[in-house]
């Protein structure tokens, strides 16, 4: 077994990190409904761990042989037990924060209504809603021998009652219909609101008039979500249509939480548990609503003038200051590579890169990984145009990106039918990379347009995530990334590559040996660094290998958002490793590998988080930055998080987050990097908020936040 003096469980980190999103929602410089969200941010995340993570240990608990964490040496009913008990107090520090800024919320003006609080006028309405709105699609069920126990779908909300039946006691069940709008605003232009389900339970008693209700509650079953989605594919079978039959399983999955809003009753725990065969440490009680979702639909309801007032000033990504309305971005990259800074800079550069392809008629084709997908996409309309013009366009379709596979399906659908040839990866291996190649004859020479991300084509998050998105017209990197699709047409996993970095076959060796390269530097005496930006860091190897490198004495800074199994300034292990976490406004999402310092730095940026299953079995791509103005652009930004002390917290030794201090200034990096999009934006794109100017049709100002800007340059 190796030390686990400087490292720590996976799970137990990812809780704490869901933490630090929590504790948003009590920072004050966080307006009231931003923090509202941020609890509905933690809701959903703990949500998706209990599926998918706990889910997993869950099925490990069954094998012959014990799994054991290489981090810690637990076993995973051991880890299950810690997690269950590191659980329990993040429920009670969410009920507070909740009860708290729904308290605040409500002084604004924003009231989540309770049935009792209500006035006789409100109450009427709701009964009146109920009865004609309501109870006509309700589906009441009592269960007994001849009514069994109902299979309790995932995360949907039920309210069970105990029951007395001609002097026996019985349970009823009734599902919270999802066809039916969650909110239900209370008066037309104003900001009071009941839950649907809080509605049903008051009424409730009318479903069962044969029966007297003894007991009712609000309850939320959460299953195992973690498929294995390429076992049993049947050769002759396309994977389409196996995922297809694969994901109507995932909602029948085994139960592995029960929560229960309030509290609950004695007997309905004991007839729940028995029938959902959980242990007692698997049911979570819970003063907010147990499925948080309706946070956002809520903002679009509120009156525009209070919207303004209890959320982030609003903010619109930037034309970037290197392109032009009318600009021929082929002609631009051709001249010299472009970065793109998502959310503070638009995506509407590469999309139009991508719309010019496709009806250059010297571009030969397009080919492009796709993990995951807006609802509404004009990436796939350009590629469909591409594909009837006639050029070739080759889509690897992940069709096993989690939680997104049938909007993929979808998609993939759609672009075999304009013609393009859609793959879907490779068997036991999730693509992960997102990399575009446009292919193009110039004067009888082929020449090639690359562009490498660090986050997925989604014109949605990318307002939400920071990602970067390097476009080059090197055409070394070009010609690795024609090999890289040659490769993966052809389930390839060991091709040789130049420029770039691919997993699973050369990316872990590589990054291994860039390490080991600063380590030779430290040992001689010479200036050695590595800084790095990640999302989550799990593999062993790489975590020993940074802990080689600070006991030679190589500075190690790291930015690690999410899950982080090293524990630095461990005396004598890894006192040289400095790790902080950003959690803000914007999902910190792009990943930078930085070896060395100044014009001898190697420099990439990647798909790959440093995780076992990114490194080892994933398909990724990194991609040297060799452009000195870009190089110095993504320094620049990494320093700026380091130097940041209102949104970034410190990794202590044992596993803590804790506040930087504040000294001269207080320095927020996701504002100043707006600040700076739009000080460099060649013509500024004004936001269209929600202020009293917009809705009389003229442009919008923001004038505190122009205010600002003045003071600071």
């Amino acid at each position: 077994m190796k030390e686990t003096i400087y490292t720590q469980n996976r799970e137990l980190s990812w809780l704490r990190f869901n933490e630090r999103v929590l504790e948003e929602a009590v920072e004050e410089n966080v307006p009231e409904f931003e923090k509202l969200k941020f609890i509905s941010i933690f809701t959903s995340n703990l949500d998706e761990f209990f599926m998918i993570r706990v889910g997993s240990l869950y099925d490990q608990t069954f094998l012959p042989e014990p799994q054991i964490d290489n981090k810690t040496g637990m076993d995973a009913q051991e880890q299950l037990d810690a997690i269950f008990s590191a659980v329990r107090p993040l429920y009670r520090k969410k009920d507070q924060i909740y009860l708290d800024v729904t308290r605040r919320l409500a002084d604004k003006g924003i009231v989540y209504g309770d049935m009792k609080s209500l006035d006789e006028n409100e109450y009427a309405r709701l009964e009146e809603y109920f009865e004609m709105n309501v109870q006509p699609v309700l589906s009441p069920q009592i269960i007994n021998s001849h009514h069994p126990f109902p299979h309790l779908l995932n995360k949907a909300i039920y309210i069970i009652l105990q029951l007395k039946i001609s002097e026996k006691t019985a349970f009823g069940i009734v599902q919270v219909p999802q066809g039916i709008e969650r909110i239900k605003c209370l008066h037309d232009g104003k900001a009071k609101y009941v839950l649907l389900e809080d509605i049903i339970y008051e009424h409730i008693d009318k479903l069962f008039d044969n029966c007297k209700v003894q007991a009712k509650n609000i309850i939320s079953v959460t299953r195992n979500a973690d498929i294995n989605t390429s076992r049993l594919v049947d050769e002759d079978e396309d994977f389409r249509h196996h995922m297809k039959k694969i994901l109507k399983k995932r909602a029948r999955l085994a139960p592995v939480r029960l929560e229960y809003y309030g509290t609950i009753n004695e007997k309905i725990e004991k007839f729940l548990r028995s029938r959902l065969e959980l242990t007692k440490e698997q049911i979570f009680g819970s003063r907010a609503p147990l499925e948080m979702s309706y946070v956002f639909p809520l903002l679009d309801k509120l009156p525009k003038q209070l919207a303004s007032e209890v959320t982030y000033e609003p903010f619109t990504p930037q034309q970037p200051s290197w392109f032009n309305t009318g600009d021929n971005m082929m002609q631009k990259v051709m001249s010299g590579d472009v970065l793109l800074s998502y959310p503070y800079e638009q995506m509407e550069p590469f999309l139009q890169l991508i719309k010019e392809a496709a009806n250059d008629p010297n571009v030969i084709s397009i080919k492009i990984t796709i993990y995951r997908l807006a609802s509404r996409a004009k990436l796939v309309d350009y590629l469909r145009t591409a594909a009837e013009n006639g050029k070739d366009v080759t889509v690897l379709m992940e069709l096993r990106a989690r939680f997104d596979e049938a909007n993929n399906i979808n998609w993939a659908e759609s672009l075999e039918d304009a013609g393009c040839t859609v793959i879907y990866g490779i068997q036991d291996y999730k693509v992960h990379s997102k990399v575009c190649l446009i292919t193009m004859m110039d004067n009888g020479r082929v020449k090639r347009i690359t562009q490498i991300g660090t986050g997925n084509y989604n014109e949605k998050t990318a307002a939400l995530y920071t990602d970067l998105s390097l476009i080059t017209a090197d055409q070394e990197i070009g010609n690795d990334a024609a090999v890289y699709f040659k490769n993966m047409a052809i389930a390839n996993l060991n091709g040789e590559y130049h420029q770039l970095m691919v997993a699973p076959n050369s990316m872990k060796n590589r990054i291994l040996s860039l390490i080991h390269g600063e380590i030779v530097k430290a040992q001689q005496g010479k200036p050695a660094r590595i800084m790095v930006k990640i999302n989550s860091l799990t593999d062993r190897e790489t975590i020993d290998a940074l802990k080689d490198a600070s006991q030679a004495g190589v500075r190690i800074d790291m930015i690690i958002r999410g899950i982080c199994c090293l524990l630095p300034g461990v005396e004598g292990y890894t006192d040289n490793i400095h790790i902080t976490s950003v959690v803000g406004r914007f999902l910190e999402h792009s990943r930078v590998y930085c070896f060395g310092e100044g014009e001898d730095m190697k420099m990439y940026i990647s798909s790959a988080d440093y995780m076992t299953r990114n490194l080892n079995r994933r398909v990724e791509v990194a991609c040297p930055v060799r452009d000195s103005r870009i190089r110095e652009q993504i320094i620049s930004i990494l320093e700026l998080m380091l130097q940041d002390n209102l949104k970034a917290r410190n990794l202590r030794y044992d596993g803590i987050y804790e506040k930087k201090a504040i000294s001269d200034s207080a320095v927020d990096c996701q504002q100043e990097l707006i600040n700076r999009a739009i000080i460099a934006a060649v013509r500024p794109v004004h936001t269209q908020g929600n202020s009293a100017d917009r809705q009389n049709g003229k442009p919008e100002e923001h004038k505190s936040f122009w205010q600002k800007l003045k003071e600071l340059f």
